[in-house]
């Protein structure tokens, strides 16, 4: 079956048939020990645990990952310890929100230095990202996010569909992870909608000068993005952006 086929499934309502995103827990483990649930569309869950824990600072660089011992259902298990014990909570995450499990602001922003690349890119090159986007899962159901990283020749390098806009980011950031591909030096990354704090924290870490999304940001997202050094861009559609931080990189 197809990548797509993977995050459907076929329902029947009042007025015939109809298909709809597939929405499943996921454990992570490291360690051997159970970490964090989020829930997801299935596929591509090595990447996704990866991403995470690299978002989260837990490592630095790409581990084994996979099925658990005991092979349990939804779960994936991720080799080695962890480079710092993450606070005295583990993270429960829904799919609308990547930080929703953390219980106090001081444990939300996790370190990154300032992302330092000097380059370029045009506007009209920015601008069209999002029609770059390939997007299978949503153009049959309307209910999964996508996130992709371009080259700035326009190339999309690697693109993920999921039910949580931050999984999606998560499994990008995995599979460069895996890669050798970071820091995201000269690439950017653009997500199919709004740009919260939490995709730009994840940016942050994977030392992307780019961010790109359809829709707008938030005022948290921007002020981290200035921190950062980051370019946000919002409401890229029909060839037109707004900078929102960053401007110095756009052509």
């Amino acid at each position: 079956m197809g990548g797509a086929d993977r995050m459907v499934r076929a329902v029947r309502h009042d007025r015939g048939d109809d298909e709809v995103a597939i929405e499943e827990p996921l454990e992570i483990r490291a360690g051997g020990e159970p970490l964090a649930v989020t829930m997801r569309t299935p596929g591509n869950d090595e990447e996704l645990a990866l991403g995470f824990l690299f978002g989260e600072a837990l490592i630095e660089e790409a581990r084994a990952a996979g099925p658990t011992e005991d092979l349990a259902a939804n779960t994936v298990e991720v080799e080695g310890p962890l480079v710092r014990r993450p606070a005295d909570r583990r993270f429960y995450t829904s799919s609308s929100c990547g930080v929703c499990g953390k219980g106090a602001l001081e444990q939300v922003e996790v370190g990154a230095a300032p992302v330092g690349w000097e380059g370029q890119a045009p506007r009209e090159l920015l601008a069209g990202m999002p029609e770059r986007l390939q997007q299978p899962g949503f153009t049959r159901t309307g209910g999964l996010h996508a996130t992709g990283l371009f080259d700035l020749d326009g190339t999309a390098l690697c693109v993920r569909e999921d039910v949580g806009r931050h999984n999606a980011m998560d499994k990008v950031i995995g599979w460069a992870l895996r890669e050798d591909a970071l820091p995201l030096a000269g690439r950017a990354l653009c997500v199919s909608g709004r740009l919260s704090f939490e995709l730009v924290q994840k940016a942050a870490r994977a030392g992307a000068p780019f961010l790109v999304g359809v829709g707008a940001p938030t005022s948290l997202a921007i002020s981290l993005a200035e921190a950062q050094r980051i370019t946000l861009c919002g409401f890229a559609r029909e060839g037109e952006i707004n900078v929102y931080s960053g401007a110095g990189r756009v052509g």
